[in-house]
């Protein structure tokens, strides 16, 4: 009977670190990869890729050719897709339109920033218009004269 018990131990100890939750599920560690970096970065090409591409693209005349083109640049139909159409609304205009907010023009920058403080600075007059009132009630209450000479 010791036996019995001796194998039954180890086999629970061995279930636990060998990463067993205790249900019968196993439990995966990870451990990050170290090379790997933690989010991955969007892919970003230059207007003139774009255009070599499109270019080599309408090249191509036998079957297979724009497929072996995209998989040797590591792209998708998709892209050619985008590129084509972009190229022709406008060449190269087209091709370098960016992802994202726009960049905006500094007079707008700096308005947004004024409008930004005179919100802020009404905010502030609320509060200290508020406090002043609260001030004047507790001078009345407590019967102390306002230090402008005014009477409560």
């Amino acid at each position: 009977m010791h036996r019995e018990s001796q194998v039954q131990e180890r086999r629970t100890t061995e279930t636990a670190d060998s990463g067993d939750s205790g249900n019968g599920e196993a439990v995966s560690h990870r451990v990050p990869s170290v090379g790997a970096p933690a989010k991955p970065q969007r892919r970003q090409y230059s207007a003139e890729f774009k255009t070599r591409i499109v270019e080599e693209a309408e090249a191509c005349t036998q079957a297979g050719e724009i497929t072996a083109l995209l998989r040797r640049e590591g792209l998708y139909s998709s892209h050619l897709a985008n590129w084509r159409r972009q190229y022709r609304s406008g060449a190269a205009q087209g091709l370098a339109t960016r992802r994202g907010p726009k960049a905006k023009v500094p007079v707008e920058r700096e308005k947004e920033e004024l409008e930004r403080k005179v919100a802020r600075l009404e905010h502030r007059l609320w509060q200290a218009e508020k406090i002043i009132e609260v001030q004047k009630k507790l001078s009345e209450v407590l019967e102390i004269p306002m230090a402008d000479g005014s009477e409560p």
